[in-house]
């Protein structure tokens, strides 16, 4: 195993060996300490790495980028150059490692490029380390890099998600020295869990709906589901273990480090976690888990599936991401410690994260805004589209008592803060909630509404810079009261019962899936925006432009480019999905069901098939009336902007598909197998 691990990575440690004592300074504090990249260095590191990578077998290399398609890009060049005596030499400069210039135009810009403005330039991220992509047939070298237009916006994720941990960094290292606490870098952490299913190829292949859109548009209930939860955590079928396994060891050559494997709750549910690692890293290496993981399962002759929602009426997949804090001298801020200073300075930072979700509500919702999203939030083990922050009995209990002053309630377990002022810590400060979409977990919280199929670099981005500005806000009220000429812990009571008074309305501990809770959430005045464009049509307000500019994260039009993007893939993916379904039920569903029912009405003398060729006549007629009602909405589209084509698709599309859907899956339960033209969820969900 410890030979396997990061052996197609090109780790620090491998460059420390092939670089000038120079030259591996200079890069380390890039990477460590934030310093820019020195450009006198790039040649020498270019060498070092186009070695390396030809000692491992590749012959191309590509500048590995994510696009706003929300997938990663690449162009492969070959190493090899032809000279002028008709030989070839293997080469790369520091030129082709710093910069290149891939054709963008066909990348989503949200009107920052017109498609006839196709300069974009990547730019290496020394922070990620380059790796080896191998196939059946060679191996390519993979380089991190940022992607921008010639004129200097992000085209990309990753640009936004490195300010953003820039912006998180500066806060923190504003109020560290209140708390004692030294760093020369403070950076957000993250392991994300990635949920999926995996079906037999062979019924993927038979279904053009989950080939077109990742999802089945139809599929009657089969009479056991989930029901049984004989599923969750039971033995990993052989076939499925074998699968794991082989993506586990590319993963660990890939330097990423997987943990946990296990069955999920749904049949044919799986999920993968690695431990925490720096975000931007994280981010990168769950792109290539979602890469790894698809290509992997065909080998294996199954697919997986990462689809939010792939089949109806069972749990849907997240990827769930742990977030914390952390110093690079090692200290988790989110982390109740062993000393009263260290507990004071959690009590703070869980503080700002704390008024960061209240305040940002919108922001964190629209993160995770998505059509494939909107079938998964709200229903079975998947958190509400309503923010809430689940912290647990026992620190909710010493927020209540921080702000009634009421005493520390000594207890077994607790952790003393070394002063009367404040009440003692739970030393195990959080269970599980498995309804709340942001939960703290001991010593992280837990984003629980991301998409199973969704780059991560989005929440984590928002997440980082709402927690800063939080961060700020409260580091200003306490140095405020340091200026007083109050203690520390004067100071900071001050801040914390400010805090949680003004935004404990965000704190709930109970069930996030009880009608209940929705009332007592709009009682409370959250938001609870339903669907994905209730959320988008708010990333520009007024409040989250400032937010952005102010931190350098995202300019104006950079935000605006965002929400063109989100608008564009909604309304596409949803047509897609609108069109499928009308090509799906009128050449195969209604063409089986019409056959059966001539084949009913060959032996209509049986009261048996008589009775039947009732039903399936009917059934037949209600399929026909709302295919034709979906075929007007499909064609309508809905107006000439693709905010209005957004907006037709949700309020029109999606509802006439529903109603295409009900009748095509009321049809299954009476058509003989052999006249029903797709596998049925019985087929692909219980079969292995």
């Amino acid at each position: 195993m410890n030979e396997i691990f990061a052996s197609d990575t090109l780790t620090l440690e491998e460059l420390r060996h092939r670089l000038s004592k120079p030259a591996f300074k200079a890069l380390q504090a890039t990477i460590e300490k934030g310093v820019a990249i020195d450009p006198a260095i790039a040649d020498t590191v270019a060498l070092a790495m186009k070695t390396w990578a030809l000692e491992k077998g590749a012959t191309h290399y590509t500048h590995w980028f994510q696009p706003l398609t929300g997938l990663t890009a690449e162009k492969h060049d070959s190493f090899l150059t032809p000279t002028s005596e008709g030989s070839a030499i293997a080469q790369f400069g520091g030129k082709d490692l710093i910069q290149a210039e891939p054709d963008a135009s066909s990348f989503p810009s949200g009107g920052i490029r017109a498609t006839f403005e196709a300069r974009g330039y990547t730019a290496w991220d020394p922070t990620s380390p380059a790796f080896i992509m191998r196939h059946s047939n060679g191996a390519t070298l993979c380089i991190p890099t940022a992607f921008a237009s010639w004129t200097g916006e992000a085209l990309d994720l990753k640009i936004p998600l490195l300010r953003s941990i820039e912006a998180l960094n500066k806060a923190a290292q504003k109020v560290l020295p209140h708390f004692g606490i030294q760093a020369n870098k403070v950076s957000s952490t993250l392991g994300a869990e990635q949920e999926y299913f995996l079906i037999d190829e062979e019924f993927y292949l038979a279904r053009p709906d989950l080939v077109m859109t990742g999802r089945t548009l139809f599929g009657a209930k089969p009479p056991r589901g989930q029901e049984l939860e004989d599923h969750y955590f039971g033995s990993i079928p052989d076939r499925v273990l074998s699968f794991m396994t082989d993506a586990e060891h590319q993963l660990y050559a890939l330097g990423i480090p997987i943990k946990t494997r296990h069955n999920e709750v749904a049949p044919g549910q799986f999920e993968i976690a690695p431990i925490f690692e720096p975000s931007n890293i994280a981010a990168d290496h769950q792109q290539l888990i979602m890469q790894v993981l698809k290509n992997t399962a065909r080998k294996h002759g199954m697919v997986a599936l990462l689809h939010e929602k792939p089949f109806a009426g069972i749990n849907g997949s997240g990827k769930h991401c742990n977030w914390s804090i952390g110093t690079d001298t090692g200290i988790n801020l989110l982390e109740p410690g062993d000393d009263p200073q260290s507990n004071l300075s959690f009590l703070f930072f869980c503080a700002a994260v704390i008024r960061a979700v209240d305040v940002h509500q919108d922001l964190l919702r629209i993160s995770v805004a998505s059509a494939s999203n909107d079938h998964r939030l709200g229903a079975n083990e998947a958190p509400p589209a309503i923010l809430s922050i689940f912290l647990g009995s026992e620190l909710t209990g010493v927020f209540e008592r921080l702000v009634s002053g009421k005493g520390s309630g000594k207890k077994p377990g607790l952790l003393k803060l070394g002063t009367p002022v404040l009440p003692h810590l739970p030393l195990h400060a959080g269970d599980r909630n498995r309804t709340s979409p942001f939960a703290f977990t001991g010593n992280k919280f837990e984003f629980r509404a991301v998409g199973s199929s969704q780059s991560i670099s989005l929440p984590i981005t928002v997440l980082n810079t709402i927690v800063a500005e939080s961060i700020d806000v409260l580091g200003e009220r306490l140095e405020a009261g340091l200026k007083k000429g109050k203690s520390l812990e004067e100071a900071l009571l001050e801040v914390l019962k400010d805090t949680y008074k003004k935004h404990n309305r965000i704190i709930f501990n109970g069930d996030g899936y009880s009608e209940a809770w929705h009332q007592e959430a709009e009682r409370r005045g959250l938001l609870n925006l339903r669907t994905a464009l209730d959320a988008i049509e708010r990333l520009t307000s007024e409040k989250n432009a400032a937010l952005f500019a102010k931190y350098g994260v995202l300019n104006e039009r950079e935000l605006e480019a965002r929400q063109e993007v989100m608008y564009d893939i909604y309304f596409k993916s949803v047509n897609i999905e609108g069109e499928t379904t009308e090509w799906i039920a009128q050449t195969q569903i209604l063409p089986g069901a019409l056959a059966y029912l001539a084949d009913l009405e060959a032996v209509s003398k049986s009261k048996a098939a008589a009775r039947t060729a009732e039903q399936v006549t009917r059934a037949t007629d209600a399929l026909s009336d709302a295919l034709e009602a979906l075929k007007q909405q499909n064609a309508a589209l809905g107006g000439d902007t693709v905010h209005e084509k957004a907006y037709h698709m949700r309020d029109r599309v999606l509802p006439a598909m529903g109603e295409v859907r009900k009748a095509a899956d009321a049809l299954e339960k009476l058509v003989a197998a052999d006249h029903w033209p797709l596998p049925s969820y019985r087929d692909m969900l219980f079969i292995k």
